[in-house]
């Protein structure tokens, strides 16, 4: 059986556990799998787009997109579809702009084939390589501070507040109290080197909720409604695209913007997960990833796949971090996080029974240990410590890993301009500097 596995995932026996990558995919799955609940929410917008087609579809994509990074890449990462690429799908391309659901899926199978292409020909590589040392150390931290604030947010830990835009949630009653009870259980866990901490955490916060009540509904916060069911058929949103714009300049705008954010997305997080979590030296160029090139290609085949399948573009998640951060290291872990996908299509009704509130502690614990990074700033240069903070802070400021890499590299190249160090700035960081300052002036 070893050597399969040695085969198949690029498993050693010497230095790997399969107990811990099997834990680790599962606590990937757990962190992750609210995209099969909030996919169907965000799409139900559209008429034509059945909620049970879409959950199904999410699915597969993720299935399809996590087994390519398994096998082919063979790492520890997971894919589905992004969150941020929906809601510009369905909130900007179909109700914004006014264009057919059709239409949105025909850009994201064309931003999936360019995707390819750029993979193949190595120049999604350069890209990644031109990025500074210093904004390659940033983006570690702050993919730690946006996951770990993704997980308070929807925890109810930060709420929104007219005021101060975000505050303190009531954390003595309801969703943010179990989280707080969560975070301490899973802290604990953690502290005292248990294995699997973080998903026994994720499980004991989930049983804790069967017994808290939610204070606005009454109802325990953990609900169970059903265990099993049959998956609905994608037939309805399969294939379904529309040719009649493909060479509009509209088209155009809309498979720049898919490209533009599923390509930095995924690359910092491919960067910020392999430096956050010791996946690769400390000391090691940013080149020195192995298999780059290999998880590009399972990212694009997987949002081809899933443009085919009915939704939107398929990407690495940044969640993926929580599995690592269990000790996950091989494509045993992202094997392990697909087939739970592949079981949550027929006991969707329990595994949604999770709430938020219990994987949350599971980011705010991986924020933690991805934040380490930040020490091998050098903050006392202002011309690598303004890019390095502003890429740190926009981050979850913004909600968008990809705005905090574009200002990064925008303001590295205005700072070392005005400090005329011009033999500092690369060739590659002044055409994308203009290229990121014209996507916020134009699109």
């Amino acid at each position: 059986m070893k050597p399969i596995i040695e085969k198949l995932f690029g498993f050693e026996t010497q230095k790997h556990s399969v107990r811990t990558e099997i834990m680790a995919g599962i606590t990937t799955f757990l962190t992750m799998a609210y995209i099969l609940a909030v996919n169907p929410t965000i799409f139900s917008a559209l008429p034509g787009m059945p909620g049970g087609s879409v959950f199904t579809a999410t699915a597969l994509a993720a299935i399809i997109g996590t087994l390519v990074m398994a096998l082919y890449a063979k790492k520890p990462f997971a894919l589905a579809p992004g969150m941020g690429l929906n809601a510009f799908f369905v909130y900007t391309v179909c109700l914004g702009m006014g264009y057919t659901w059709q239409f949105a899926l025909t850009a994201v199978l064309i931003e999936g084939v360019i995707f390819i292409l750029l993979t193949v020909t190595k120049v999604r590589s350069l890209l990644l390589k031109a990025i500074p040392g210093t904004l390659n150390k940033a983006i570690g931290a702050g993919i730690g501070l946006f996951i770990a604030f993704i997980g308070m947010e929807n925890s109810d830990i930060i709420v929104n507040s007219d005021a101060t835009l975000v505050t303190l949630g009531k954390i003595t009653e309801g969703t943010a109290l179990l989280a707080m009870i969560g975070l301490f259980i899973t802290a604990g866990l953690v502290m005292a080197k248990v294995r699997g901490g973080i998903l026994w955490g994720i499980l004991v916060t989930t049983l804790i909720g069967l017994f808290i009540k939610d204070p606005t509904t009454g109802e325990a916060i953990t609900k169970l409604n059903g265990f099993v069911s049959v998956p609905d058929s994608v037939e309805p949103i399969f294939c379904q695209f529309e040719w009649g714009h493909v060479l509009s300049l509209d088209m155009l705008v809309v498979v720049f913007t898919f490209l533009f954010i599923d390509m930095f997305d995924t690359m910092g997080t491919i960067i910020g997960v392999h430096q956050g979590t010791g996946m690769v030296d400390p000391n090691a160029k940013r080149d020195d990833i192995p298999d780059m090139d290999k998880m590009f290609m399972a990212d694009s085949v997987a949002t081809v796949c899933g443009a085919c399948l009915g939704t939107s573009t398929t990407t690495t998640y940044v969640e993926s971090a929580s599995g690592v951060g269990e000790g996950g290291r091989t494509g045993l872990t992202a094997f392990s996080t697909a087939l739970c996908f592949a079981l949550a299509l027929f006991f969707s009704p329990l595994f949604l029974a999770i709430p938020n509130a219990a994987t949350a502690p599971a980011l705010i614990i991986v924020g933690v240990m991805m934040i380490p990074s930040i020490k091998r700033i050098h903050w006392e240069d202002y011309c690598k410590a303004i890019p390095a903070f502003l890429t740190i802070i926009l981050m979850p400021l913004a909600y968008s890993i990809s705005d905090g890499i574009l200002i990064g590299v925008i303001s590295y190249v205005v700072c070392h301009a005005v400090a005329g160090k011009f033999k500092s700035i690369s060739i590659t960081m002044w055409i994308l500097a203009i290229l990121f300052i014209c996507k916020y002036i134009f699109i």
